[in-house]
């Protein structure tokens, strides 16, 4: 080959290869340097600043006043169970929901543990009843369940420190001994 040849054939190879790198997408992104630096048809890329290293404590949400925690609840022991059951201990007072609606019997359970409480009292009886008696194709048994669901909220829990199934002389499965909490105020 002949150096005038090369030459030529260099020249255009160059020009061919110019092309190509127009076409090519790189397959990683460009590292900073590389777009800094700018070819003679391109604008140049400004370098970007560095960002400084974030606080060490990031300043955290406006806080809540916290609410109080809600206090557990807990089961009557075994011997304070049979004392009750027994008649040792006395049933401060009753409260029957026999044949009401939800709603009422909510209603209903919520006043009278209020004034329970408001009054010292520290051991009620609450009779749900079993739920036998209920029409044919009816929810058997509703306020059975719903009592003790509704004695886990947090608007009982402040009321109540803890409740348990009836002995059978106080209705069994169809009542519940309710412990509840000291007035603080």
């Amino acid at each position: 080959m002949s150096r005038d040849r090369e030459k030529h054939g260099r020249a255009h190879d160059d020009a061919l290869w110019e092309a190509v790198k127009k076409t090519i997408k790189p397959l990683q992104k460009p590292s900073a340097k590389s777009l800094v630096e700018s070819k003679d048809d391109q604008k140049p890329i400004l370098a970007r600043p560095q960002k400084s290293k974030p606080p060490a404590r990031i300043p955290s949400l406006p806080t809540r006043p916290s609410t109080p925690a809600l206090p557990p609840l807990s089961s009557i022991d075994r011997r304070a169970r049979q004392k009750i059951a027994r008649g040792r201990v006395e049933i401060d007072a009753r409260l029957d929901l026999h044949g009401m609606k939800q709603n009422e019997a909510r209603k209903r359970l919520s006043a009278f543990l209020h004034r329970g409480q408001a009054r010292g009292k520290s051991l009620v009886l609450v009779i749900t009843g079993k739920g036998t008696a209920a029409p044919e194709g009816a929810e058997r048994g509703v306020l059975r369940r719903a009592v003790p669901l509704w004695l886990a909220l947090p608007e009982f829990r402040s009321l109540v420190i803890g409740f348990e199934e009836a002995a059978p002389a106080h209705g069994g499965a169809g009542a519940l001994y309710v412990r509840i909490r000291r007035n603080r105020t």
